[in-house]
């Protein structure tokens, strides 16, 4: 199906290395390599996406970003080894940020917000995955305590700290309920751990490429995908992380041990040589580095889209997998 591009925005100088889209409030917010981070806003009069400046105050470029919950601010990753907090400053008509800087040593590679809106999830090049308090008193915030945060914390407050064997983190995620985190390295290992037991770390050392996302299917179960081309499920227990499936079905392979002989050379002939490439049976044919919520009932997803570097973005039909995989639990 072909596509049209409605709008195009040009305010960024480099390369763009993060987009999310707030959907209650309608508004984009994007950061890229020159150090700089736009919120789009929709104006129905004109049908064009309006830039509002961001004060990130960074001198390294931009790697990742994400909205809050409820859309009121957003966290922005970078190379500068802090992670910037944004909220709209209504006075000036931009969005201002605090900055968590201790004791993030190196770039930041992805963020995740918690369901309550006020605690954040950190993982970066220094083989860490971090908890941090984005409460923050200029919007007046309230936050509950909870196994995450025994007691009130002011902003940039560090909760819980987990290390990785040898590997960057590449992708950390909550948990529906936000009880568990999950975070994927470079090091091929997947991770859990409870706000119960946080001394107790659920990791597994897996045989394939490393993952670079995560996705959360259920309170029991997530996804992870990256340099192996296709998501895989993951089911957890109190006591260990077990391999569930492969989520993609492979493609059936076509073989040519029914061609006759007058056919294979017919074949030789119009390609000019024989076939000696690689041939892959995945739905992405390159690494996937993205993972999104489309659809959820409840607690439980029942769509999920993949987006990775062949350019393509898939989507994924819970229930479906569920029917052609035996045994699939999620």
């Amino acid at each position: 199906m072909a596509s049209t591009c409605r709008c195009c925005t040009e305010e960024h100088l480099e390369r763009v290395t993060g987009v999310d889209w707030a959907p209650n409030s309608n508004r984009i917010v994007t950061c890229a390599g020159d150090r700089n981070a736009y919120v789009w806003n929709f104006q129905p009069e004109t049908g064009e996406w309006q830039p509002c400046l961001v004060l990130l105050r960074i001198n390294r470029a931009a790697t990742y970003v994400r909205w809050s919950p409820q859309e009121d601010r957003f966290a922005v990753g970078s190379g500068a080894r802090l992670l910037s907090v944004c909220y709209f400053d209504p006075e000036n008509n931009w969005w201002v940020s605090k900055h968590i800087k201790k004791p993030i040593r190196s770039t930041i590679l992805c963020v995740d917000w918690h369901p309550s809106n006020y605690l954040l999830a950190v993982g970066s090049c220094d083989f860490k995955c971090r908890v941090f308090s984005a409460a923050l008193k200029e919007l007046s915030d309230k936050p509950e305590t909870s196994a995450w945060m025994p007691r009130l914390s002011k902003f940039g407050t560090l909760l819980a700290e987990f290390s990785t064997t040898s590997g960057w983190v590449h992708g950390v995620k909550f948990s529906p309920s936000g009880n568990k985190l999950a975070w994927v390295s470079h090091d091929s290992s997947v991770n859990v751990v409870d706000m119960n037991s946080q001394d107790k770390i659920l990791t597994l050392l897996t045989s394939f490429l490393p993952y670079t996302c995560v996705l959360w299917l259920s309170e029991a179960s997530f996804a992870a995908a990256g340099h192996d081309n296709c998501p895989d499920l993951y089911n957890v227990s109190s006591d260990e992380v077990v391999y569930g499936a492969r989520l993609d079905i492979k493609k059936e392979k076509t073989t040519d041990s029914n061609m006759s002989a007058m056919a294979r050379f017919q074949k030789l002939d119009d390609l000019g040589a024989t076939e000696t490439g690689t041939k892959l049976y995945t739905t992405h044919v390159n690494c996937i580095t993205e993972m999104r919520v489309v659809a959820t009932t409840g607690d439980k997803i029942k769509k999920f889209s993949t987006a990775g570097k062949d350019g393509k973005l898939v989507i994924w039909e819970v229930d479906a997998l569920c029917s052609k995989i035996a045994g699939l639990k999620i």
